[in-house]
């Protein structure tokens, strides 16, 4: 993967899903409803992952067609694997360097893909480029630093026990356009119209400490490429850490986290 296209570390498909494409199937849909779609539009979702924007917009609307394209080979892969709708194609692509003409699509969206792009600018002029006149581009990310509880958890967690970890939260909390108005404002300095931004929320569901921990035993993601740097004692030093907080004095079982995205919609110029 081009470290100069993406910072998120993507290694297997079923490993993004434990960790993201459950959230990201719920996020879609409010992302959606802000978006919106219509009948006939032709559809590209930049940074798809494991396809649950495409697959959504696909079941809701009488899409024309829905192109999905992500930078991971392994989350393409998987798209393809679990895809039954002929409407929807995935295919690697970098969200820096679209493999599309200028002005073909009627709906350009991205879910939680841009805050892991250090050039974002980049990724948005060619959303821009590819969107033809009036149509809608959209894009979200998470609030890091004041929406995502379950993130939260983790990081300040390990924060506590390691000062590397510290270094590493304040990264993953201050990434590009995760900030209150960034958005709005790169949409802006893009040149698009009509621009909005507002805020989505979902909730995290966990059926156990167990379900809750998984993601950061595999390799995908922030929390997983921390882990994967400690030694045995650190390793359960942070897991022992991470259940209390989990736990909060209560027996193991469900919890359920808010988690908050921005969100940013324009139109793309004549």
């Amino acid at each position: 993967m081009s470290t100069t296209s993406s910072t998120f570390v993507a290694a297997d498909g079923d490993g993004y899903e434990r960790l993201m494409g459950r959230w990201s199937r719920l996020l879609a849909l409010p992302f959606l409803d802000f978006v919106g779609t219509a009948d006939g539009d032709r559809i590209l979702d930049v940074g798809c992952g494991t396809g649950h924007l495409a697959f959504a917009v696909a079941r809701r609307t009488g899409a024309g067609e829905v192109r999905g394209v992500d930078i991971a080979q392994p989350y393409i892969e998987h798209a393809r694997r679990h895809n039954e709708d002929a409407r929807i194609v995935f295919e690697v692509a970098d969200a820096c360097a679209l493999p599309f003409p200028a002005q073909s699509f009627d709906r350009v969206l991205s879910l939680l893909v841009l805050h892991f792009v250090p050039e974002a600018g980049k990724a948005i002029a060619e959303m821009r480029r590819v969107a033809k006149p009036g149509a809608v581009v959209g894009a979200a990310v998470w609030d890091a630093r004041g929406g995502w509880v379950s993130n939260r958890l983790f990081f300040d967690t390990a924060a506590v026990l390691d000062p590397e970890a510290g270094e590493r939260r304040a990264r993953n909390y201050t990434r590009p356009l995760t900030r209150p108005g960034e958005l709005a404002r790169a949409w802006r300095d893009a040149g698009f119209k009509r621009v909005e931004e507002t805020t989505l929320a979902i909730r995290m569901e966990f059926a156990s400490f167990a379900d809750y921990w998984a993601p950061f035993e595999g390799k995908d993601g922030p929390g997983a490429e921390y882990v994967a740097t400690l030694d045995a004692a650190a390793h359960s030093r942070l897991r022992d850490a991470v259940e209390a907080a989990y736990l909060d004095g209560e027996a193991d079982g469900a919890r359920s986290y808010a988690a908050l995205a921005w969100a940013v919609k324009g139109t793309a110029p004549a």
